[in-house]
């Protein structure tokens, strides 16, 4: 037990030297065709992905740390680019299998998120017992709840490769959050400077960001706000 606590804290600390000095990644939610290639994968990855460590640092407790990749378009599309390259789709698979996940950005907000710290049976994210809330956020006041939160119970090797670090440590899920409210608000705002998810429990919160780039197109955010609004078949949920 000693020693496990030892390996605790030392873990502690090397995640806390590890978040010293660490820049911030701007991302842009526009869309828009990429050129991105196989090997763009592990760049992408890492501009859409975030990680925070909640700290009890009188002992040097880690509360949770979370570790989340939004799916959004531009990570979707570098995503399609390996997997067709990995598993050696023709040109017409590749282009079914873009259009179906493109198409899923305008319906939610996707997050696969890995956490670890704490106990471990409260950390189950998709049960009402868990130590957590997640909510979407943004800088404009918006909070929204998931409309579902899926388990990934027994990662496949496609998970734990293409994102690494989803390790045995860790509880994996993938979140979803609706695209706009049941009044046809975007839950991201169209003014939003930054958008994040936040871990609020009895312990503590964390906030995971990502900062947008200046140069959203708003037209095309207002075309999707429209497009957001419209009647759609309703998606299985929590």
């Amino acid at each position: 037990m000693v020693k496990a606590a030892w390996l605790r804290r030392g873990l502690v600390l090397a995640a806390l030297l590890g978040a010293t000095g660490c820049s911030t990644t701007l991302v842009s939610l526009n869309e828009g065709p990429r050129e991105y290639v196989a090997t763009d994968y592990e760049n992408v990855l890492r501009t859409w992905t975030r990680t925070e460590h909640l700290f009890a640092l009188s002992e040097l407790d880690n509360f949770l740390t979370a570790t989340a990749t939004f799916e959004a378009w531009d990570f979707r599309w570098a995503y399609v680019a390996r997997y067709a390259q990995d598993y050696r789709l023709t040109i017409e698979q590749r282009q079914k299998l873009l259009e179906k996940t493109l198409e899923e950005t305008r319906q939610h907000h996707q997050f696969f998120v890995a956490i670890f710290g704490g106990e471990r049976k409260y950390n189950d994210l998709s049960t009402p017992n868990s130590a957590w809330i997640v909510r979407l956020i943004d800088d404009t006041g918006n909070e929204t709840a998931p409309e579902e939160i899926i388990a990934i119970t027994k990662p496949n090797a496609l998970e734990r490769t293409y994102f690494p670090y989803n390790t045995v440590w860790r509880q994996a899920f993938r979140i979803r959050f609706p695209r706009a409210t049941a009044e046809g608000r975007l839950t991201i705002s169209p003014s939003a400077k930054w958008f994040g998810l936040r871990f609020a429990g009895a312990q503590g919160n964390s906030e995971l960001v990502w900062q947008l780039t200046e140069d959203e197109d708003p037209a095309e955010q207002v075309e999707l706000e429209q497009e957001a609004a419209r009647p759609r078949r309703s998606l299985a949920g929590r």
